[in-house]
């Protein structure tokens, strides 16, 4: 039976052919494996390299790889062939021999092209076992039509068939095992690749020799020839020199591999380093950004500010020009934080940073400094030029701000300084422009004012007083008047108010309002409300002893009332004082009662629950606290003497005072009017029933060692209820 040029023969003894027997040279068999194994190793190092990146290169790679295994593949055949010995004379078709290369060759790139691939599927795995099984069973039966001789080749159908099989799962579990082993960045060890080159080695050779075993080479009926006639087809010279040339043709791609395989890994190294240099420049160019722009506006920063500002100073004068640093703060930033949340806040500041650089000119520098305060410089050729932009900036800023889905108007306070007329140093321009700043802040905010030398004089003069104050708080070098506090209805002093006073030792006796807004502005302004609170409960006990059974009142400012501390600290004077709790009062200022509410309110739970008094000082003259009076623990309200000063002569304060005094009463609050210095004032509380009244009339302020004396005159003589009560 033929097929495709093949003959089958079932039954060799039937057909009445004479077989003709044959051997292997064991050498060539040898180098033949040999071959076999190098040809597997050299699949599996350009298996790593066979996933290059680079199209191109890829491609190269397969090829080079189709070349070293195809050529592997064959070469082994072409040596195994020639280890086949009969004893007739063997010749080769160079074309079929040719052929059966370029199919081998063909197989290979197939199995290239497959382990390229990241990943095979089942089906891809099996239609490729099955493509180069066929490709490399091709190869072989080419190969074995090449041979020419007097002999004629018979196959086993199944030997044949079995021949395809094993050359398929050959094919398989090659390609399995390479892919197993492929790791491109992580290359097998030698030793597990040296074994899994013995096995593919053997797959192969497996594959010519299950061949071989189906094949049978036969005499026609009656030919003789002599069995023990040695017949010298091929000089094994030829077979040595064969593999020798296969083996350096492997060797030399396997060189080529390992030479591409640096070149890869330096390739590789060199884009890391591109990588790490590209992130370094990155990284650098972030921490220049963090380091010299604010991340919440993308304004400059502080620093940088610093940086450019010395820069300028020095451009400017090397060449004689002017320059102008304007400071700016928001109007009231801290109240649309707090009531609108910070989110808000990071909001409004965004839009205020972009319409401020958009009212500057080019060569105009702007930063933000922190929080809501901005610098900017800016090239003057004039001074009124300065003052031109910082109008430009108000006008722009009174723009209404959508902000949280409200519409609001946002001022700014602007202080300026020149250079070199305030100043030839960055330094210096800014804190001159900061006070000229706190100077537009203290005018009423929303205003642009330039620096003037008395500014500095003045600054310099709170600093001292500052250190003096200081150093008088931790000295108790500060001292407490009291002003009675009368009963509108007997005439009495009912209690009395502590005014804190400072004995200057070269400015003499200071009031309030020549040191409290230093103390405020420097952070300790509850510290001295805390020493007055403990002088104040000393000095009322002490009366106390004396037979005066009378009350205190205590201002306390708005940090105070944020300190977590209040309420300790005025049980802990209390208890030092050994003072029960109802003759201490606190007077806290509309102001600051609405600076925060939601704390203010429960910290004054807490002190009523101790059974201190509580009132509102200055009533009706700051924020609008008529929402809060019903939940706020109250006793008193004071109405302010802005109220009371004009009596009987305005009107108006005549209404306002009056309704005061109803209102108070409506709610269950002690009235006290303070400022009071006339009779007529006397006359119109009385008759609109307020029930206490302080003020130069009745008593100035007394140290209290005059207000012992105070108090005996006035139990004894009854002075102020004979004189003005009457």
């Amino acid at each position: 039976m033929d097929w495709l040029g093949i003959h089958f023969l079932t039954d060799l003894q039937q057909s009445g052919l004479s077989p003709v027997e044959h051997s292997h040279t064991f050498l060539l068999v040898a180098f033949s494996y040999l071959i076999a194994t190098a040809a597997g190793y050299t699949a599996l190092s350009l298996a790593d390299v066979a996933v290059a990146d680079d199209r191109r290169t890829r491609m190269l790679w397969r090829w080079i790889g189709a070349f070293c295994l195809g050529g592997g593949i064959w070469s082994m055949h072409f040596l195994a062939m020639m280890a086949f010995v009969m004893p007739i004379p063997v010749y080769y078709d160079h074309r079929l021999t040719a052929l059966s290369l370029v199919i081998a060759i063909m197989a290979s790139l197939l199995a290239m092209v497959m382990i390229g691939r990241p990943a095979l599927t089942v089906r891809q795995y099996i239609g490729a076992a099955i493509s180069i099984g066929l490709g490399v069973t091709a190869m072989h039966y080419i190969g074995m039509a090449a041979m020419q001789s007097a002999a004629t080749a018979y196959y086993d159908p199944w030997l044949f068939a079995l021949s395809i099989v094993v050359s398929m799962l050959a094919s398989l579990g090659s390609m399995m095992l390479i892919l197993k082993l492929r790791q491109p960045n992580n290359p097998a060890p030698l030793k597990l690749k040296l074994a899994a080159s013995l096995a593919l080695g053997a797959g192969i050779i497996s594959m010519h020799f299950s061949g071989m075993a189906a094949v049978t080479f036969t005499l026609p009926a009656g030919s003789t020839f002599d069995a023990g006639a040695h017949v010298d087809n091929h000089s094994p010279y030829l077979g040595i020199a064969t593999a020798f040339i296969s083996l350096i043709i492997i060797s030399c791609s396997l060189v080529a591999v390992w030479a591409g395989k640096k070149l890869e890994s330096q390739r590789r190294d060199l884009e890391r380093v591109n990588a790490l240099l590209h992130e370094l420049d990155s990284t650098q160019a972030s921490l220049h950004n963090v380091a010299h722009f604010d991340a919440l506006t993308g304004l400059h920063n502080r620093y940088s500010f610093n940086k450019e500002i010395q820069m300028r100073l020095d451009e400017h004068a090397a060449q004689g020009t002017s320059m102008a640093l304007l400071f700016l703060d928001l109007d009231n930033f801290k109240r649309i934080n707090d009531s609108l949340g910070h989110d808000a806040g990071d909001e409004l500041l965004r839009v205020v940073a972009q319409r401020l650089k958009s009212a500057l000119r080019e060569r105009d520098l702007i930063a933000r400094l922190g929080g809501d305060e901005f610098c900017i410089l800016a090239n003057v050729e004039e001074n009124y030029e300065a003052e031109l932009l910082g109008r430009r900036i108000l006008q722009k800023m009174k723009e209404p701000i959508i902000l949280a889905g409200r519409k609001m108007v946002i001022t700014t306070s602007i202080g300026a300084s020149l250079f070199p007329q305030d100043a030839t140093t960055g330094e210096d321009l800014m804190k001159h422009a900061d006070l000229a700043l706190y100077k537009s802040k203290a005018n009423g905010r929303n205003m642009l004012y330039f620096f003037q030398e008395q500014l500095r004089s003045k600054a310099s003069l709170e600093l001292k007083m500052e250190e003096e104050l200081r150093q008088a708080l931790s000295r108790n070098n500060l001292t407490v008047y009291y002003q009675p506090v009368f009963d509108l209805s007997s005439g009495k002093v009912c209690h009395v108010e502590a005014l804190v006073r400072w004995q200057h030792p070269e400015q003499g006796l200071l009031l309030p309002g020549n040191f409290i807004d230093i103390a405020t502005a420097n952070g300790f302004i509850a510290d001295i409300d805390r020493w007055v609170i403990r002088r104040a409960c000393r000095d009322i006990k002490k009366l106390h002893r004396q037979g005066f059974k009378i009350g205190v009142a205590v201002n306390c400012c708005v940090r105070s009332l944020e300190r977590e501390t209040l309420v300790s600290d005025v049980q802990g004077a209390l208890s030092q004082a050994r003072l029960e709790p109802q003759f201490l009062e606190l007077e806290v200022t509309e102001n600051a009662l609405m600076a925060n509410i939601d704390q203010v309110i429960g910290q004054l739970r807490q002190l009523r629950e101790l059974g201190v008094r509580l009132s509102i000082d200055d009533f009706g003259t700051g924020y609008s606290s008529l929402a809060y009076l019903s939940q706020l623990p109250l006793d008193a309200i004071k109405v302010d003497r802005s109220f009371i000063q004009d009596i009987p002569n305005n009107a108006r304060d005549l209404d306002l005072a009056e309704a005061i005094i109803a209102m108070g009463h409506k709610l269950h609050l002690k009235v006290i009017a303070e400022g009071v210095e006339t009779q007529q004032q006397i006359t119109f509380l009385i008759d609109n029933q307020c029930d206490l009244a302080q003020g130069f009339l009745p008593s100035r302020p007394l140290p209290f060692e005059k207000l012992q004396a105070f108090l005996l005159d006035e139990i004894g003589n009854n002075a102020f209820s004979q004189s003005h009560l009457a």
